[in-house]
């Protein structure tokens, strides 16, 4: 019995971990043609964040092109354990539109997530990245990282931007009580119902509101705060942190009413506001 307990024991090899590896906010936004160039990774992410990148073979990306994109980055930094090429990416599957949990087949989902996890009980360390910013935070991974914690896998996050702390960080509003509610519905009678919900919950619980937008659609967003806001609630824009040309600004709806501002289609931003 005891011989063949340690036999059991020998053939099991420790679990590798679950690594969160924090990612740039500028892929998408420089580096190509008529753009500035990227900004140094070390200027962004720590050392120790890049080293841990660099020693992982096996990923759990959102998108593998812009992974393979920030993984040239970190090689010109520290060397990577294996060419590029050799290293295995695995995409995570695509989430429903809005966040929403699948109606479908959630086992085969979660069995497909799971399956993802093999390389960390054979003995190997994940990593997963998402395009911009902290995995699972704003972005696709949290399924992952749930079915990490159920199969008795190591978690370890590493430090790195995080677009939405950041914003609440520069804006000036109350950063104890806050709530990220991610995308505002796009059809019009639904958007400007739901920033009044929210404006309400502000101003019950004064509690900092954070939304994000897809790019293109920056500019509706935010001329939809300005017309249903109320004049006295305090809006913020923070618009391409980390970049040369990212900026925060924080000014009452009434008082920005009187200005003109144009937001970039193509840079992400985050809308926040305090109601009164």
């Amino acid at each position: 019995m005891t011989s063949s307990a340690t036999q059991n024991t020998q053939a099991s090899p420790p679990k590798g971990r679950l690594i969160l590896i924090p990612n740039t906010l500028d892929l998408g936004c420089v580096g190509g043609e008529g753009q500035p160039p990227a900004p140094d990774l070390r200027d962004v992410i720590p050392m120790g964040a890049l080293q841990a990148a660099a020693r992982l073979r096996h990923w759990i990306c959102e998108n593998a092109k812009t992974t393979r994109a920030f993984l040239k980055r970190v090689n010109d930094i520290t060397p990577l354990v294996a060419p590029l090429q050799e290293l295995d990416l695995q995409t995570l599957p695509r989430p429903n539109k809005g966040g929403q949990p699948s109606k479908g087949q959630p086992n085969q989902e979660q069995a497909a997530i799971s399956a993802l996890l093999a390389p960390a009980l054979q003995g190997h360390d994940i990593g997963l990245i998402s395009e911009a910013g902290l995995p699972a935070v704003a972005d696709p991974g949290a399924g992952v990282v749930l079915a990490a914690h159920r199969a008795g896998i190591s978690v370890l996050p590493l430090s790195g931007p995080s677009s939405l702390v950041l914003a609440l960080a520069a804006s000036g509003l109350y950063g104890q009580s806050f709530a990220f509610v991610g995308y505002l519905p796009t059809e019009a009678t639904q958007r400007t119902q739901r920033i009044k919900e929210l404006e309400q919950l502000s101003r019950r619980h004064h509690q900092t509101q954070l939304v994000i937008e897809t790019p293109y659609r920056n500019q509706a967003l935010w001329d939809a705060l300005l017309a249903q806001l109320h004049p006295d609630t305090l809006l913020s824009v923070s618009c391409g942190l980390t970049l040369a040309q990212g900026f925060s600004r924080t000014d009452s709806v009434s008082r920005w009413r009187k200005q003109s501002l144009t937001l970039p289609s193509d840079i992400p931003a985050v809308f926040s506001w305090l109601a009164p």
